[in-house]
């Protein structure tokens, strides 16, 4: 998600419990990570998240790790995973949390993790690629109507690529903020291209008209699957970038009032 700290806290809350996976029996890797999760939970709940914080936690991993270490199953590679994910979600570490990914690949060859770890490091990858201050990677598609689509479509204007879906609550909640911005400066040089990651094009399509979003969309009915999305290593929307005439990424995931002051700093620099 990125505010963005205290929902990569929730989110680890939430995703240290792996989805689709049976309760813990009382004794295994399953259990020893259930206590693991436990105890952060428990100082996350009291505001305690930094590594000196979680220090203990983080040498019952490596403990745990050990002890398992001849297991190259999918329990085993979840609580490296996890380990991972502390690091990426808690510390915003994200060098400390690539390298974990990377040794995990290596360790637990063939389990559903350490493709989850190959997919994260991608992911990861590509968005250094979008970086503040980086030219945003240009692509050549068509929308909606069928009509080309590419960033380069754009030039000389200050523009707002949208990852987003109707099915995104966060999404929709920004929507007034970015419809307001929309109206306000969309005849003096900024625009928006929204990437859906819809499924449902007749759904889109009235969710468009009824909300009166006229700016151009890329959908391709693909889900998380979006074509765009996986290319840029989109792993969470809404999931926005603000480019400058030049096509450099100025912003990143800017909410509310600051997506406004942005766009008008911008469209006063470019003209």
């Amino acid at each position: 998600m990125k505010t963005r700290l205290l929902a990569l806290l929730l989110l680890l809350v939430t995703a240290l419990v792996w989805p689709g996976t049976a309760p813990a029996a009382d004794d295994g890797p399953k259990a020893d990570l259930d206590r693991i999760v436990g105890l952060i939970k428990a100082k996350l709940k009291d505001g305690k998240k930094s590594p000196a914080d979680l220090a203990p936690e983080l040498a019952e991993f490596d403990k745990v790790l050990a002890k398992y270490k001849e297991q190259k199953t999918d329990d085993v590679a979840n609580i490296a995973y996890m380990k991972a994910v502390l690091y990426l979600q808690v510390f915003q570490d994200e060098t400390k949390g690539a390298e974990l990914l990377k040794q995990l690949s290596q360790d637990f060859p063939g389990t559903k993790f350490a493709k989850n770890a190959d997919a994260q490091v991608a992911s990861m990858k590509a968005q250094e690629n979008m970086a503040v201050g980086k030219q945003f990677p240009d692509f050549a598609e068509k929308d909606l109507e069928g009509k080309p689509l590419s960033i380069a479509g754009y030039k000389g204007k200050v523009l707002l690529v949208d990852f987003w879906a109707t099915w995104c609550g966060p999404c929709i909640r920004e929507l007034p903020n970015v419809k307001t911005t929309y109206e306000k400066y969309q005849g003096k040089g900024f625009d928006i291209l929204g990437i859906s990651l819809d499924s449902d094009k007749d759904k889109l399509t009235g969710f468009l008209a009824k909300n009166e979003m006229p700016w151009k969309q890329f959908f391709d009915g693909q889900g998380w699957k979006n074509k765009l999305a996986q290319q840029y290593g989109i792993n969470s929307i809404p999931a926005t970038y603000l480019l400058d005439a030049s096509g450099k990424v100025i912003a990143k995931n800017l909410r509310g009032p600051e997506l406004e002051a942005a766009v008008a700093k911008a469209l006063g620099k470019d003209k």
